[in-house]
């Protein structure tokens, strides 16, 4: 099969099979197999109204963006739609920081690997097999996009299909009777409520909640290199309520059920957690597998992102020109190799700060996220606005009221975090980062208006 080139000098090698999946595999992760434990804690079964309510907005969001890579699928998606429909600087900054989203998220993916080996071997640093990972998977994204696709294919369909496997098997022990005296759909409500530290313990773990779903806009940097996108992009993008509403909320009602939220081992994954406590020692393990499985192929898929994205920048001229170099299969090696580098210093973090490297990670996710989801809704607006009247491929839902509700709701986010310990530093050092972009533009664009905002015709 001949495979047709972009503009660009990529190949569109991945399909739609390799799409749908990569879709799927970005909304199963280390947020909701990990994190998901600290939201247990402080919010009960409640966090199962979070999860929805979170992904109902990012939802939205999703259809902001796939109405506008449905109309131009193109490499560096957002970054490119800003700086064409916004200005120089937002392009700047949406690019890099979704560059840097995706190297704190690698390291994040990393370190959760880390710590799913040592249920296994606790004895094993995370380091060591952060670092064994971070060879491997470098690797493959090193190869072909090709290779970049299958992995990833059947790194999420192994999760995908666990966790199916684990929901039909939850129901069963709690239909059959076999999960216990304990196992009960009673445990929603009987140990302390539904809202068991009230509404606001729920809201005050929407940021760690919000962390879930970072990933899914993977398909949008995909978009250049999907064959038939105009039919690829808007099917996957139709498909985030479904994965949200069988991955997130069905799982998460038969495992609460299973299990009086409250006795759950502190520590570790909530889902193997839960089948150890019932006895399930093998489903157990074969979970572990899968949640290991899961921070892989969400750390290849940052490995990806992020090297597109450097390649993107450079085309723009907002990165080094030798990051747009390709090498004869349509990898971007430089890119690649340079985002791996930046992605290394989570082993070394791993290394210098084993017990609290995740928590500080994944707080430094969740603000990168919320300035890439702002973005993405601010230049829809930008977008929509360009368009006129004219009739959309994939329009999206509820413009621009839908926008708004997003804004809002990534600024209440942010005040969330605010007032979270241990996570209220990611908000501090958000006005710094902005100025380290600003100043990073200044550097590389000094003929740029002063405000950085003259849109590029060309």
């Amino acid at each position: 099969m001949s495979v047709t080139p972009t503009s660009t000098g990529l190949k569109r090698e991945l399909k739609n099979r390799h799409i749908q999946l990569i879709a799927l595999g970005g909304a199963i992760g280390t947020g909701l197999f990990l994190g998901s434990a600290s939201v247990l804690k402080a919010a009960g079964p409640a966090m199962i109204l979070g999860y929805a309510v979170a992904g109902f907005i990012i939802f939205l969001i999703m259809r902001q963006l796939g109405e506008m890579l449905a109309e131009e699928p193109v490499v560096g998606s957002l970054s490119h739609f800003a700086g064409r429909y916004w200005g120089k600087f937002p392009a700047f900054l949406s690019g890099w920081n979704y560059w840097a989203l995706y190297v704190l998220a690698g390291m994040a993916e990393l370190t959760a690997a880390g710590e799913y080996v040592r249920y296994w071997w606790p004895d094993v640093p995370t380091w060591v097999t952060a670092l064994v990972f971070f060879t491997a998977i470098t690797g493959v994204n090193l190869s072909s996009v090709k290779y970049y696709g299958e992995t990833e294919f059947w790194f999420a369909l192994i999760k995908v299909g666990a966790v199916i496997a684990m929901i039909v098997f939850g129901g069963y022990l709690l239909l059959s009777g076999k999960g216990g005296p304990q196992a009960s759909v009673s445990n929603l409500w009987s140990d302390g409520g539904f809202f068991p530290h009230g509404v606001g313990g729920l809201f005050m773990t929407m940021a760690v909640i919000m962390f879930s779903f970072g990933g899914l806009e993977l398909i949008g940097m995909a978009a250049a290199e999907t064959q038939d996108p105009q039919k690829t992009i808007p099917r996957a993008v139709n498909q985030v309520i479904y994965r949200v509403l069988i991955f997130y909320i069905g799982s998460l009602l038969v495992l609460l059920s299973l299990y009086p939220w409250s006795k759950v081992a502190a520590g570790g994954s909530p889902f193997v957690m839960i089948f150890e406590q019932i006895g399930a020692g093998f489903a157990a393990h074969g979970l572990n597998f899968v949640v290991l499985t899961a921070a892989l192929s969400v750390y290849n898929g940052g490995v990806y992102a992020t090297s597109r994205m450097l390649f993107s920048l450079a085309q723009q001229g907002n990165a080094p020109k030798s990051m747009a170099r390709l090498d004869k299969r349509g990898v971007p090696v430089n890119a690649t190799l340079l985002s791996a580098l930046a992605t290394f210093a989570g082993v070394v973090l791993n290394y210098l700060l084993p017990s609290g490297a995740l928590a500080l990670l994944m707080s430094l996710v969740v603000t990168a996220l919320v300035i890439n989801w702002a973005l993405i809704s601010l230049t829809h607006l930008k977008f929509r606005r360009a368009q006129g009247g004219r009739k959309l491929v994939f329009a999206s839902l509820w413009h621009p009221f839908s926008n708004w509700l997003c804004l809002a709701f990534m600024l209440m986010i942010l005040g969330v975090m605010l007032f979270t310990p241990g996570v209220a530093v990611s908000v501090y050092v958000l006005p710094a980062w902005l100025l380290v972009l600003w100043l990073g533009f200044r550097l590389k664009r000094p003929g740029a208006d002063a405000a950085g905002l003259a849109v590029d015709k060309a």
